[in-house]
């Protein structure tokens, strides 16, 4: 029998409060017919403004949902309100049930999809393409090169130089089939001032070892490869090996580009003490997946891509049903945390931030802005909204506090609060993680 998820953890899927308010009232008994769960999903109809029920299938491993309802948020409103209603009234959705003849064929579907697919039917044509790909990066690499040596030679406050920009750069590595080398040229454009150096420093130093690929150490290759645009498919990775432990979940951001939204989701291993990064990205109106509660312990194979400090993981097979546990995760101290990052940095200079874990600290409002101090050592706080720096504030009330977040050269982006009673609070949405 699947273990009942409790209401908190229904509400932490939704994707906002209206969501969430909506989800609520869509709980109750009278608003459903032909409920049921078994074998992994729950199920069940409501009857809405139309003349034919909306069907709504939920199936946990995922967590994936179904429903015939015109919404393209996931979970809708009324796979929401059918996990409070099987989370909080046994009686109203009969357990041990042969799913209703829709479910099942959703279900079998996505068993269907979720098996592994044939190798490429001609892998000595595939080699040729992957070689002729290789030949226009590396040309591309070396235009860009030059063009980065040309600017910073003709000085990069010089205003004839600034007013070519780098879109049209940027179109020639996507001739290139380069597409990281070029967001990474139309990023220029965007830079401060004080950040231009920098910047034209880092990319320089991607084209010249993309070009001089063949001679760095495997792992360093994998790191250059994938910040030039080389992508590797989630099943070729599970194919691989993998890492199985318990994986806390430390905390989750969204972040919106255009009609995508992207989703970060962060992990910690119990037995392993790896971090790990799934990221996902959702298609307009839809939330990306998967969606696991802060704070939740799920066993289940993470597929790691390669690279000089591993990281971004690819979510493989699941072992049982996650659940919570208690208390805030093992931490360390500023200076240990900064010194975890200064090591990702120095395996991967393009390393951008690093997930730490820190232990008694406290926010503190000061002239210069928040910093987060364990009194040894400080972090300023950065890229949170006001509303977050006092929600941070609050829970601290003062008393030393656990904090999961990213450390990047500006300081601490913080992510989630664990007070002293082990509670957990997310920073990066409305309330409760």
């Amino acid at each position: 029998m699947e273990e009942r998820w409790s209401t908190e953890h229904v509400l932490s899927l939704a994707s906002d409060a209206a969501a969430r308010a909506a989800g609520g009232r869509l709980s109750s008994p009278a608003a459903w017919s032909r409920t049921g769960c078994g074998q992994g999903a729950l199920w069940g109809l409501c009857q809405g403004s139309g003349s034919a029920p909306y069907r709504t299938v939920v199936e946990f491993s995922t967590p994936a949902y179904q429903c015939s309802c015109p919404s393209r948020t996931l979970p809708c409103k009324h796979a929401l309100g059918l996990l409070l209603l099987w989370s909080g009234d046994r009686a109203a959705v009969p357990a041990g049930a042969e799913p209703a003849d829709w479910a099942a064929r959703w279900l079998a579907g996505r068993r269907r999809r979720a098996e592994p697919t044939a190798a490429p039917a001609d892998p000595v044509a595939a080699r040729r393409r992957a070689d002729r790909r290789a030949a226009r990066v590396a040309a591309g690499a070396a235009e860009l090169r030059l063009r980065l040596a040309d600017r910073v030679r003709r000085g990069l406050a010089d205003p004839g130089a600034a007013a070519g920009g780098w879109a049209e750069v940027a179109a020639r590595m996507v001739d290139a089939q380069a597409p990281g080398l070029a967001s990474c040229a139309a990023e220029l454009d965007r830079l401060p001032a004080d950040g231009q150096l920098a910047g034209h420093a880092l990319l320089y130093l991607l084209a010249t070892a993309c070009e001089r690929i063949g001679e760095l150490p495997e792992p360093l290759a994998h790191t250059v490869r994938a910040r030039v645009g080389f992508t590797v498919d989630s099943a070729e990775l599970l194919a691989g090996p993998t890492v199985r432990d318990h994986w806390l979940v430390l905390g989750s951001r969204d972040s919106t580009d255009g009609p995508l939204t992207t989703r970060r989701l962060w992990l910690r291993g119990a037995k392993t003490g790896r971090s790990a990064l799934l990221l996902s990205y959702g298609r307009p109106g839809q939330a990306p997946e998967p969606t696991l509660p802060t704070g939740w312990l799920l066993e289940a194979e993470l597929a790691f891509h390669p690279g000089a400090r591993p990281l971004r993981a690819v979510l493989g097979p699941r072992h049982g049903a996650p659940g919570p546990t208690p208390g805030a995760p093992p931490a360390e101290p500023v200076s240990a945390a900064l010194a975890h990052y200064g090591e990702a940095v120095a395996a991967d200079p393009w390393t951008e931030s690093w997930p730490v874990v820190l232990r008694d600290v406290r926010p503190i409002a000061t002239a210069d802005g928040w910093q987060l101090t364990d009194h040894q050592h400080a972090l300023p706080l950065h890229a949170t909204p006001e509303q977050a720096l006092w929600r941070l504030a609050a829970v601290s009330g003062g008393r030393p506090v656990t904090v999961f977040g990213e450390c990047d050269h500006r300081g601490f982006t913080p992510v989630t609060v664990w007070d002293e009673q082990g509670r957990t609070t997310g920073l990066t949405t409305g309330g409760a993680a």
